[in-house]
């Protein structure tokens, strides 16, 4: 219940910093224009465009090099990240962990993403980032600026373990592994603009200087930064007439997760040769599916109840809408979530230590096992309603 106390206090605190600001200069729609990060003008999409896909298949292809190709796309879910960063470890202990063409992150998943890209190398890295006591202060609280401020907590610790993990060793292996042709993506949420963006980390990596380091750091802070908990982050972006300061928050308020762009997907799902179609994998960090809880009458349960069956739903849809893609281009679509039966806090606020190592095995003993994975029905085939992603595996143990 300490998650859920935490963003109990979260609600509460909003309304009591409704009048919290953050100082930017305004702008307006006519001064956007082709706006980008000064001298990295490729470096990021829109994830409405429907035509970004095309400028990274010639390289993703020369790279797969008529093989199949492996996405792993990895959601948000704040402290369950231990759940997905143990299901990595697991399976480079089970030994079948491909080396994916592909990967993507939103909110923690875009921490988690980085290490899932560069592999089993780095385990021990990603290791330590979600079960050591350096995220035990994430959730750093405000005194009195809580009433001039637009969250509840500060975003120094975030930063810090963000930097600390994320150093200039991290960003060359990314952009010789970018180089390459594979790709790592990292969603966040413009609210300037209402549409998820879509940032290519590697391409970022590439430039290998500190402008470059910072924004890659910058990026993964903004896809973190859950509205009202964290406060936003403003990222520097060259206009059509003057330098803006955009507003990026955590990518999952308008994507739960993101696999890649549908005309990249389009031409690389289907097998090209005898090694079969390609395969996309999601690791959910959190549960997916309703289960009861005698909800109190006041209004935080109420309101706190309603966002986390608001947020399950929206994750149903997407994990079935990107299932039915996947199968019908010509790939293989499953994912992994904490399961129904496991006991815990699962509501994403709780950092204490003992809370993420407990999370962390259990992704561990899922990932070597196998026992991780499941696949959503499909509506095509199965009675099931459209929306229910629920698939035999084996309970939590």
């Amino acid at each position: 219940m300490r998650g859920f106390r935490v963003l109990a206090v979260v609600m509460a605190g909003l309304l009591l910093s409704a009048c919290g600001t953050v100082s930017r200069e305004a702008f307006t729609a006519q001064d956007l224009g082709a706006v980008a990060p000064s001298g990295l003008s490729d470096v990021r999409f829109s994830a409405a465009d429907a035509a970004a896909g095309l400028s990274f298949a010639k390289d993703v292809h020369s790279h797969t090099a008529g093989r199949k190709v492996n996405v792993l796309a990895i959601s948000g879910g704040g402290s369950n990240g231990a759940y997905g960063a143990g299901v990595l470890v697991g399976w480079t202990a089970a030994g079948n962990r491909p080396d994916f063409d592909i990967v993507t992150g939103v909110s923690t998943g875009a921490l988690t993403a980085p290490f899932a890209y560069l592999g089993k190398d780095w385990d021990r890295r990603l290791t330590e980032a979600y079960t050591s006591q350096a995220a035990d202060r994430i959730l750093e609280r405000r005194g009195l600026d809580l009433f001039f401020t637009p969250s509840i907590f500060r975003n120094n610790a975030l930063r810090d373990l963000v930097a600390k993990y994320v150093d200039p060793p991290l960003l060359y292996a990314v952009a010789i592994e970018h180089a390459k042709g594979r790709r790592l993506m990292i969603a966040t949420t413009n609210l300037d603009t209402e549409e998820a963006m879509i940032w290519d980390m590697g391409a970022i990596a590439s430039r290998g200087d500190a402008a470059a380091l910072q924004l890659f750091r910058d990026v993964l802070v903004a896809s973190a930064s859950i509205p009202g908990v964290f406060p936003p982050s403003l990222i520097e972006v060259e206009g059509s007439n003057r330098r803006l300061s955009e507003m990026h928050v955590d990518g999952s308020v308008t994507t739960p997760f993101f696999v890649a762009p549908e005309t990249l997907l389009l031409s690389i799902l289907p097998g090209r040769d005898q090694t079969g179609p390609g395969e996309v994998s999601v690791i959910v960090n959190g549960q997916i599916d309703g289960g009861f809880g005698f909800t109190k009458g006041d209004t935080l349960s109420i309101l706190g109840r309603s966002w986390i069956a608001m947020n399950k739903a929206q994750m149903r849809t997407h994990l079935t809408a990107n299932a039915a893609f996947t199968r019908r281009n010509g790939g293989v679509f499953r994912y992994t979530a904490i399961p129904d039966d496991a006991k815990g806090d699962f509501s994403g606020l709780d950092f204490a230590s003992e809370g993420r190592r407990a999370l962390f095995t259990l992704g561990y003993d899922l990932g070597k096992s196998g026992g991780a994975w499941a696949a959503p029905a499909d509506p095509a085939h199965d009675t099931q309603p459209s929306g229910d992603t629920k698939a035999s595996r084996p309970p939590a143990g």
